[in-house]
């Protein structure tokens, strides 16, 4: 069995920051799963999902009226075994990309509560993980705080449960490049890379 990772890119900026952790992180997903783990990532950048509307069409339709490319990425969001986030924060926020992703999501969260439609197979439920990979420039304690809960709800509604998720942010890295130079962020992000690959292991059996 081979365990389907989506890596989410979310910056508007290719190979910054956060895209480097995730780099870390799935490059440490691949040797520890030895031919075991997929990985497919994608840049936000480089695809289109518009903001959400407000319309609630979602809640008659089960799907969205805006065609674009949460078409696929919709479903592949639902299929992984593993989702990871990777997004930058702005202005004390998640940056706007990953935000409208995260908008976007709501047509699982009218699948789920309004129509009580399922949104992933009844097997899979309590299986999944979910990843939020993020850097800050500024230093302060609370720099990542308004990010996480929009990230929990994310992954709420896709029936990925808080006990679920994990994290790894880095602050004080502004300029590409300059988490490279992080005293940690390198070792944590490998040694997160390996515990997910023997949660899930664990989660969906050894013979993956």
């Amino acid at each position: 069995m081979v365990l389907h990772v989506l890596a989410i890119a979310g910056s508007p900026r290719r190979h910054g920051n956060s895209e480097t952790l995730l780099d870390w992180v799935t490059a440490a997903m691949q040797a520890e799963g030895k031919g075991g783990i997929e990985v497919e990532k994608v840049p936000l950048n480089k695809v289109t999902v518009g903001p959400c509307r407000g319309c609630n069409a979602c809640e008659r339709l089960n799907r969205c009226v805006q065609r674009d490319d949460l078409d696929w990425l919709g479903q592949k969001l639902l299929d992984a075994d593993c989702v990871i986030l990777a997004a930058p924060i702005y202005c004390m926020g998640i940056c706007a990309q990953a935000k409208a992703l995260i908008d976007r999501a709501q047509v699982f969260r009218s699948r789920k509560y309004v129509l009580h439609l399922p949104v992933v197979p009844p097997e899979r439920k309590g299986k999944r993980l979910g990843v939020f990979l993020s850097t800050a420039g500024q230093t302060w304690e609370h720099v990542f705080d308004a990010a996480v809960p929009s990230v929990k709800c994310f992954y709420h509604v896709m029936e990925i449960r808080d006990v679920d998720i994990s994290y790894l942010m880095v602050k004080g890295v502004d300029h590409a490049g300059e988490v490279k130079e992080h005293p940690t962020a390198a070792a944590e992000a490998s040694a997160l890379g390996v515990t997910l690959v023997r949660e899930l292991r664990e989660r969906f059996g050894d013979d993956c």
